[in-house]
């Protein structure tokens, strides 16, 4: 069984062939390989390095930068393929290609985007974001790091923490550019730290995740780190705004990735149920598995619906708020990814609790969802202030 599209999921045939290219690449390349890098808790370099190739790593750019100048459908639909397959690997892209390089392509100058991003965009250079810390997540004014102006160059103290992509496979050197959130003068600032500045290094790998094992997680030192004055993004104290507003984008992106591990869920106890005869008859006779699959279908349907329509709105100079149905469709997609994968293994059984039969995994990864890029409880705040517009 395959799941009808329509226009408002691949609205063009530039739409339809990219969704196509994913999948063909998922299931050749990134099926076979997921549990594998899952059980050894380490990123595919080597396959993330084809998403560039593909031209998927700047999918929202000027093609004059490496991009492919597609849009937020686009961008979603790549997000919820991957996840299809391998949510650890996905996050990984996220990471890279939304926390990164769309962030420094909506707020770098022209000398910058020019210097920076045709590396990131083929996969040459793998790219992170610095937001959390051991003390703060949410409460992203509590930050502590810091930075100092000192003639031609900043000093950043502090450390960074939970850092998708914030260090290769041998858990010691960092990837090649963190966009890093720091006060000056009480006030946000971002910078753009190269890994082979003095004072940054990685301080430890973070191990033994309950789920997206296969996407490295580290903590980030910067010790009296020295930044050129160029790798400054925008001016002083205005990156608190680049922040809320690429924490849309990152919001949608992680819908769409509860979308594809909802999705995957979906169709393997159904298709389990199919095969499966219990008391000599069909598991989907049964009128609990029936709930389980009927409830299952319809919340997919509607949540997909729901993030492929605000993609379509959302405007690509950045220049409307969407945080309210940014916050909203992501808080449903957590949930009803979890939900869906936890129906997925009682529906399976003893096979379900294992990793060959794959939703044991996705079960895992979810939970991320429900944390990262906004917790559940983050964003009940935020909607809840928002709709005080609605009254």
């Amino acid at each position: 069984m395959e799941f009808k599209d329509f226009s408002l999921f691949d609205p063009t045939p530039e739409h339809k062939a990219l969704r196509a290219m994913v999948c063909e690449f998922a299931q050749k390349e990134l099926e076979p390989q997921a549990l594998e890098y899952d059980q050894k808790e380490q990123f595919n370099q080597k396959l993330f390095q084809r998403l560039g190739n593909l031209g998927l790593l700047g999918l929202m750019l000027e093609e004059n930068l490496g991009g492919s100048k597609m849009d937020a459908t686009a961008m979603i639909a790549v997000h919820e393929e991957l996840s299809f397959s391998d949510p650890g690997f996905c996050l990984t892209y996220l990471a890279h290609s939304v926390l990164c390089v769309y962030n420094i392509y909506r707020n770098a100058n022209e000398e910058q985007k020019k210097l920076w991003l045709p590396a990131l965009c083929s996969g040459d250079t793998l790219g992170a974001m610095a937001m959390s810390e051991p003390n703060c997540g949410t409460d992203v004014l509590a930050m502590e790091s810091t930075a100092v102006r000192n003639k031609d160059h900043y000093i950043l103290n502090g450390r960074k923490m939970w850092i998708t992509n914030g260090c290769l496979n041998d858990n010691k050197t960092p990837c090649d550019f963190v966009l890093v959130y720091v006060k000056i003068q009480n006030q946000i600032s971002s910078f753009v730290v190269e890994k082979s500045f003095p004072g940054f290094f990685v301080g430890q790998k973070i191990k033994d995740k309950l789920g997206m094992r296969a996407s490295n997680t580290a903590e980030l030192v910067f010790d009296n780190c020295i930044i050129p004055k160029t790798h400054l993004l925008g001016r002083e104290g205005e990156a608190l705004k680049h922040m809320m507003k690429n924490l849309e984008v990152e919001r949608l992106a992680l819908a769409a990735m509860s979308l594809g591990i909802a999705k995957r869920c979906f169709k393997e106890m159904n298709k389990y149920s199919l095969q499966r005869k219990s008391f000599n008859k069909s598991l989907r006779s049964f009128g609990q598995i029936q709930k389980y699959l009927a409830q299952s279908y319809a919340e997919y349907q509607s949540l997909r619906s729901y993030i492929y329509n605000l993609a379509r709105q959302i405007k690509e100079d950045g220049s409307e708020n969407y945080r309210l149905d940014c916050d909203a469709v992501k808080l449903l997609a957590g949930k009803l990814a979890k939900d869906i994968a936890d129906r997925a293994i009682q529906v399976l059984g003893g096979y379900g609790y294992v990793g060959e039969y794959k939703v044991e995994r996705l079960w895992r990864d979810s939970k991320l969802l429900e944390i990262g890029g906004g917790t559940n409880e983050a964003l009940e705040k935020n909607i809840t202030k928002d709709l005080e517009k609605w009254v």
